[in-house]
């Protein structure tokens, strides 16, 4: 992303935000947190604040969000924008803290699950970056927490990559002239606001152009979507009822797990699938401990239950490093009630081929790009409707979520220490009480693992349940494949 100019006397372009990028921050309320997180865990001794606050300082120009806030358009006549903070102080978005003795893994775990339940100042800009001593195996953590409208998980794991560094000698700070922009006032944003609002109807008219030059093109593309809407439609309609779905509060648990990409690849190797089918049975496996420790997966007709979880799909492409959204989704089926784990593996990878032909990720685009076109105030103020009726009227056609992001496959760096473990947070929204996230960073898949404080008070049931999954995998894979004499088995870290 390019390095934000020094204010001049000409009018800058303004920084609205997209459809998608709007939706997330319109959705969120006091008990919906639209933020991603991570928990990085480093090699130790800790390094003194300021010389995280300077390795920070020093990588600012290179993102330019970091420093600018949200300005919404008075009436919601036009998407929210960018602008520069003029009051940005780094040392309020970095913050400082220690665990108290004896610092377990699990009082780290509850230290995540709190500050996860505190929205960000939406006065200031949407990150925080929390530094963690005091962990008993001499190791420090470094929580990262930013709003989804700034952010996909893909990008945010581009911001780690950008603000770390590469080698534990570090690099030189970046040059650095910035000075805040002047803040746009209520009247410029408004009239911003209806100058792109005229430019839609000319953006949907070189569209439609578009269309009438390369016909064939477009009526596949839009085959595909009215498959794929047919293929999400089905999967919209109302679930059994289970646990994991209903009303949430405003407070989380967190937990996570983790394996290694050589352990997983030797899963896929032995009993077939891709990666992500992998992770997905593992996942599985999780939940299906889950619903047993609940009492709930028991009967007769416990073999054909499933689980409906949306999965997030990058839509970005090669070599795009901007740090908006550019996600759809899918909805897959979990198939906790069959008990062989090398069957709910083959039961998973016939459906991701058949959801990849369903082109469900299409149709989920196509709606995104849509909402372009939409009255802004309208989808504001139909976003957050949409939230309200969900708290009154509990869905069942989702679940929970699942989302998959591959991280950076080299070590990374803080101040001369390395980075050890990668763990992800994904929020919660209404009707879905936990979420898995899934991230792989130098040869480890961590999961991390987010519940509803109130009604997912064994959210480690879930955690363990994963690692549990990802065992019996391994097991089987080595009796259907034995290991050729002399290979290796890949290194589990906890």
């Amino acid at each position: 992303m390019p390095v934000r100019p020094r204010h001049t006397e000409v009018d800058e372009p303004v920084d609205r935000m997209s459809p998608l990028d709007a939706a997330f921050l319109h959705i969120e309320d006091d008990v919906n947190h639209m933020h991603i997180a991570s928990c990085a865990i480093f090699e130790g001794p800790a390094p003194a604040y300021d010389d995280l606050v300077d390795l920070f300082r020093g990588k600012l120009p290179l993102v330019p969000r970091y420093r600018q806030k949200v300005h919404f358009v008075p009436g919601a006549v036009g998407r929210p924008v960018w602008a520069d903070d003029p009051h940005f102080r780094l040392d309020y978005h970095i913050r400082h803290t220690a665990l108290p003795p004896p610092g377990t893994r699990a009082d780290l775990h509850r230290l995540m699950g709190r500050l996860m339940s505190q929205q960000l100042d939406r006065h200031r800009p949407l990150w925080e970056t929390w530094v963690v001593e005091g962990l008993d195996d001499g190791t420090w953590a470094l929580i990262s927490k930013v709003h989804h409208c700034m952010v996909d998980g893909i990008s945010g794991t581009d911001l780690m990559a950008v603000v770390l560094d590469t080698t534990p000698e570090g690099s030189p700070p970046v040059a650095d002239d910035w000075r805040p922009a002047d803040e746009p006032t209520p009247t410029a944003l408004v009239v911003d606001a209806v100058a792109d609002a005229l430019v839609s109807p000319a953006e949907l008219g070189r569209w439609a152009r578009r269309g009438l030059r390369a016909p064939k093109r477009i009526a596949a593309e839009m085959a595909a979507t009215v498959q794929g809407m047919g293929a999400l439609g089905r999967r919209l309609a109302p679930n059994v009822p289970l646990s994991i779905e209903g009303t949430i509060g405003p407070h989380r648990r967190w937990a996570c797990a983790c394996t290694t990409l050589a352990d997983v690849k030797r899963v896929r190797a032995g009993l077939g699938g891709t990666v992500n089918d992998v992770v997905l049975a593992a996942i599985t496996k999780g939940f299906r401990d889950l619903l047993v420790h609940r009492g709930e997966l028991v009967g007769p007709d416990a073999a054909g239950t499933a689980i409906r979880t949306l999965v997030p799909v990058s839509v970005r492409t090669s070599g795009d490093h901007t740090y908006n959204n550019q996600v759809s989704a899918m909805i897959a089926e979990l198939p906790v009630g069959i008990e062989d784990p090398a069957e709910r593996l083959q039961a998973i990878r016939a459906q991701m081929q058949d959801l990849k032909d369903s082109h469900q990720a299409v149709a989920g685009n196509v709606l995104a790009e849509l909402a372009g076109f939409a009255p802004p105030v309208l989808l504001s103020v139909g976003l957050r409707t949409a939230v309200t009726v969900m708290r009154r009227a509990p869905q069942r056609s989702v679940n929970t979520v699942t989302t998959n992001v591959p991280g950076p496959q080299i070590p990374l760096y803080a101040c001369g220490r390395e980075m050890l473990h990668y763990y992800p947070f994904v929020p919660l929204s209404q009707g879905v009480r936990t979420g898995v996230a899934i991230l792989s960073y130098n040869g480890e898949v961590a999961f991390g693992v987010t519940g509803d404080w109130d009604t997912v008070p064994d959210v480690h049931v879930l955690a363990e349940g994963i690692s549990s999954g990802m065992d019996e995998l391994l097991a089987r894979a080595a009796a259907a494949a034995p290991p050729a004499s002399g290979t290796k088995r890949g290194r589990r870290r906890s």
